[in-house]
C-alpha cells in the first residue's frame, strides 16, 4: 500500500526530461528576441513564464527526493541535476530581462552568435536528459554531452571577441555595460548546459 502512495522512481525523470524541453523552448524565444524587429516585451514575458514553469518543476523534484524512499539515481547526483538545470532558464531569464528593462531594440550579431550556440546546447542537453532513464545506452548520451562540451568552448570564443570588440573605440560606455552584461548571462546558461552535462557525464560511467 506504502508503495502507491510514494512518487514513483520513474517521477524523476519525466520531471528532468519537461524541464529540459521548457529550456529549449525558453532558449529558441531568446533566440527570437535578439533576432530584432520582435516584440521584446512580449517575448521577455513569455520567458519569464516559461523560467517560472520550470522553477516549479525544480521545486517538485526536490519535494519528491524528500519523500521517495528508493531513487533511480544518487540523491545528490538528481539534486545537483535539476538545480544545474534550473540555472540555465534562470540566465535566459535574466538576460532577457535585461534587454527589455534597457529598452534595447537594435540587436547585435555576437548576441545572436550567443542565443544560437544556446539554442543548440540546450537541445544536446534534451538529447542526453531523454537518455537518462537507459543508461545503457551510453553512447548517445555521451555524445550529446560531447557536443554541450564543445559548445561551451564555441561561446566561450564569442564572448571574448564580443567583449573585445565592445571595449574597442569610442563607444556609450552604458550601452556598452548593458550588452556586456547580456553576452555574459547568455554564455553563463551555455557554462551551465555543460555542468549539466559533465553531471550526467558522470552518472553514465558510473551506471553504464
Amino acid at each position: 500500500m506504502l508503495r502507491w502512495l510514494l512518487p514513483r522512481e520513474d517521477d524523476f525523470f519525466g520531471l528532468f526530461e519537461r524541464h529540459a524541453a521548457l529550456t529549449v523552448e525558453g532558449a529558441k524565444e531568446m533566440q527570437r528576441l535578439v533576432s530584432g524587429g520582435q516584440n521584446v516585451r512580449a517575448l521577455a514575458a513569455r520567458i519569464k513564464e516559461i523560467e517560472h514553469e520550470t522553477d516549479v518543476i525544480t521545486h517538485t523534484c526536490v519535494e519528491h527526493l524528500h519523500k521517495t524512499f528508493i531513487t533511480p539515481l544518487d540523491r545528490d547526483d538528481i539534486h545537483r541535476l535539476i538545480t544545474r538545470m534550473d540555472d540555465v532558464m534562470d540566465y535566459i531569464e535574466s538576460a532577457a530581462a535585461a534587454v527589455w528593462l534597457y529598452e534595447l531594440s537594435d540587436m547585435t550579431v555576437p548576441a545572436r552568435q550567443l542565443a544560437d550556440v544556446l539554442v543548440r546546447s540546450t537541445e544536446a542537453v534534451a538529447i542526453a536528459v531523454g537518455g537518462l532513464k537507459n543508461v545503457k545506452q551510453a553512447d548517445t548520451i555521451l555524445n550529446a554531452c560531447i557536443e554541450v562540451n564543445r559548445l561551451e568552448n564555441e561561446g566561450d570564443e564569442i564572448l571574448r571577441t564580443a567583449l573585445a570588440d565592445l571595449f574597442r573605440g569610442a563607444r556609450d560606455p552604458l550601452l556598452v555595460l548593458k550588452w556586456k552584461e547580456i553576452y555574459e548571462a547568455l554564455e553563463n546558461a551555455t557554462d551551465r548546459c555543460e555542468d549539466v552535462a559533465n553531471i550526467i557525464e558522470g552518472v553514465v560511467l558510473e551506471h553504464a
